[in-house]
């Protein structure tokens, strides 16, 4: 009788360890969740060479645009290596918009890396776009997949 009522009493104090340790439904509702920033980057359809050149770029945060962002930085650099601006800050024209004023010296395929972060969020988008004609080579390079940037080399990977 007594093993029976210990091994009775040893269930029910497992029972209630375990039904403690079990986490609440609610407990997610605690942590902070991370809102996506989402970054539009509207490049002209045609940029011309010798003339400066605006790319714009739309931030939005939970379907509202993100004026003061914590940063929008950029980095821009050429196919062929004869480019490549550092990292630098976009400005801040007004309502979640930002923008790259840039006079391109010559003719060819560019890209422009975005980065970009507010309360967390944090995207870094990549996109490629010409000035002027392409060279067939340059095409080539385009369509066979977006190449991403290397650190500290004008040359790129797919």
């Amino acid at each position: 009788m007594i093993m029976k009522s210990r091994f009775i009493l040893c269930a029910l104090l497992s029972f209630l360890l375990l039904s403690a340790c079990s986490a609440s439904p609610e407990a997610v509702n605690r942590y902070e969740k991370e809102i996506p920033l989402i970054a539009e980057v509207n490049i002209p359809e045609t940029l011309s060479v010798h003339q400066p050149e605006t790319i714009e770029i739309i931030l939005t945060q939970d379907g509202q645009r993100v004026p003061g962002a914590d940063f929008v930085h950029y980095e821009l650099w050429s196919h062929d290596g004869s480019l490549r601006d550092p990292m630098t800050d976009a400005v801040e024209v007004g309502d979640g918009v930002y923008t790259v004023t840039r006079t391109f010296d010559k003719e060819g395929l560019y890209f422009i890396k975005l980065h970009s972060g507010n309360n967390g969020s944090i995207i870094i988008p990549q996109k490629p776009f010409a000035v002027g004609k392409l060279s067939e080579a340059e095409l080539a390079y385009l369509q066979a997949g977006t190449p991403t940037f290397q650190e500290g080399t004008a040359d790129h990977h797919h």
